[in-house]
Formats: structure tokens, sequence, C-alpha cells
């Protein structure tokens, strides 16, 4: 088994313990919830359910991008990930339109059937949530952060909000015990959607940019244009370099001119150690470079190169690319 197949399934066991940690939540949150008739845990009920969903999107998300190209997808199917994330984000959304509809509702209506006297149970119940998501949002975040996958990322954050969430409606709780106002309740829940609301938009901008193909951060392009010039002794100058994502995996191309004195042979040679040292660089890269002859003046020549007139001139031979 090769490091990608064995990320692929450490990413597909991460995304099942996700899934089983919310399916135990949900039914909890909604069973305490219902007895207590508290809106701000029937609230986190609702968002562990789309945390429910959200985590079988990703589970799904995680193992149809692990296949490898096909006919029909001859990049790879790692733009999964990135629909996953993005329509995680929109349930996010719908959650908390759900939640701060509720929220108003029982406001204008003056509920004051919380059962005060029972409210141990929720606080419990709220602290149990924290802390399971907080373990199993660290492990998503770590297993995404190994293997760049945004599904995982989108659930780990879809988690990561429900700790806090969870943690701003056992505070409530607390301070209705302690004070007796019931309307705390709706108030919090309220809150908890405006954070559910900050979450979801920043998960939808991530996942769209790379539906949309957007390049890639330029810390990670200076890192391309950096291996070129390295061989500069070899290079005139490179021009169309394009890059995107797709899921986990990076695209670039670009076309590059070498001396014309180079043989074929010297030419493949040096795009083949040009693609190896970027594919090392960043991980789950594929690389096309279309090699060109120079065939430009000196003056024109990129900053970086060594084949101008002094002394020999660009017509003078260099040495092949693997006898430095």
């Amino acid at each position: 088994m090769d490091d990608r197949q064995a990320w692929n399934l450490e990413k597909q066991r991460t995304a099942r313990l996700s899934v089983a940690s919310n399916t135990a939540l949900v039914v909890l949150k909604l069973a305490v919830g219902l007895w207590l008739g508290s809106v701000a845990i029937l609230s986190e009920a609702v968002h562990s359910g789309i945390d429910l969903v959200a985590a079988l999107v990703a589970w799904l998300a995680v193992r149809a991008s692990g296949r490898p190209p096909d006919p029909e997808h001859q990049f790879g199917h790692g733009k999964y990930e990135d629909l996953s994330g993005l329509f995680e984000g929109a349930l996010i959304l719908v959650a908390a339109g759900l939640i701060i509809f509720e929220a108003v509702e029982t406001l204008l209506a003056g509920n004051d059937s919380l059962a005060l006297e029972a409210l141990g149970a929720g606080i419990v119940v709220m602290g149990l949530s924290s802390a399971v998501n907080w373990y199993v949002s660290g492990r998503l975040m770590r297993v995404a952060k190994a293997t760049e996958s945004i599904a995982l990322e989108s659930d780990a954050w879809h988690l990561r909000t429900d700790v806090y969430t969870s943690l701003g409606v056992l505070v409530g709780l607390v301070a209705i015990r302690l004070t007796g106002i019931i309307a705390l309740d709706a108030v919090i829940a309220i809150g908890v959607a405006l954070l559910i609301i900050k979450a979801a938009w920043d998960l939808c901008l991530r996942a769209g940019s790379s539906l949309i193909d957007e390049r890639l951060p330029d810390e990670e392009e200076e890192r391309i244009r950096t291996i070129i010039a390295d061989h500069g002794d070899h290079i005139a100058e490179f021009h169309e370099l394009r890059t995107r994502r797709s899921g986990p995996n990076r695209f670039v191309d670009l076309h590059l001119c070498v001396a014309r004195s180079l043989t074929v042979e010297e030419a493949h040679r040096l795009a083949d150690r040009l693609e190896a040292e970027i594919r090392a660089s960043l991980p789950r890269c594929s690389v096309v470079i279309q090699v060109e002859p120079c065939d430009a003046g000196c003056d024109a020549c990129g900053s970086f190169c060594t084949l101008r007139d002094e002394p020999g001139g660009a017509d003078q031979r260099s040495q092949a690319p693997d006898a430095r």
C-alpha cells in the first residue's frame, strides 16, 4: 500500500468517527432539549444534526476523491471535496436561519416552560458535547492538514464551532439557573446562530475558490519561481505559469525557454528535474512543462538568465543538466 492509499484510508476512518460521534450527540441533545423545553439545547441539536449530515457528506467526498483518474475524470476526483465544503456551508446557513426563527418566535411568545429543576441535565449534556467535539474536531483537523483535505477540514470547523456554541449554551443555562431569567435561553440561541453564519460564510468562500480554479497562494507560486531560478544556467526565462487546486491536489503548467544549444534529450531531462523538484516542494502536485528554444535577443532574457553574450554568448553550448 502506497502513502496516498494509506492517507485515504485514514481520511475515511476519521470521517466515520465524526459520523458516529455526531449521531450520538444528536440523540442526546434532542432527548434533553425536549425534556427541558429548552430552545437553546434544541438549537444545538439542530446544529449537531447539520453536523451529522455534513459528516456523512465529508465521508462520501473523501471516498470519491480518493479514486484514481479515469477516462471520464482525467484530472482525478479532487473537486468532490470542494463540492462537499460548499454543500456543508450551505447546510450551516440553513441551520442558522432555523435557529434564529425558533428563537425569535420563542421570545415573542414569552416562553416560560423551561424546566428549571432539570437544568443540571442540560448543563451536563452541553459539557459532554463540548468535550467530545473538541477531541473529534482535533483529530479531523490533524488529518485534514496532513492530507490537505478541505472536506475533513470543513467537518472539523463544523465541530469546532459546535464546541464554542455548546459552551455558550452551557454558560447560558448556568446563568438561567442563577437568575431565573428564561429569556436568556432564546437570546443565547440567536448568538449561536450568528456564530454559525460566520463559519458558514468563510467555508463557502474557501470551497468556492477551488471550484472556480483560483490560482495557488502567492507563497506556493514563489516556491515554483525559486526552483526554476536555481536552474538559470540552462534557462533563459519562463512564462504562462498557471496554477490551480482541485480538492487536495495541485496542478501547475508553464512554458520554459531553454538554450537553443541543448539537445532534445538534455531539455527533456531538465524539464523532468524541474517537475520532480516542484512535486517534492508541493505535495500532490501534477506538473506539465512545455519546453521552447530561446530565440530572443539577450536584452529580452529573464533576470536570472546566464546565457548572455558575456563572455561566450547565447550560442555557447551549455553543460548538460545532470552534468553539474
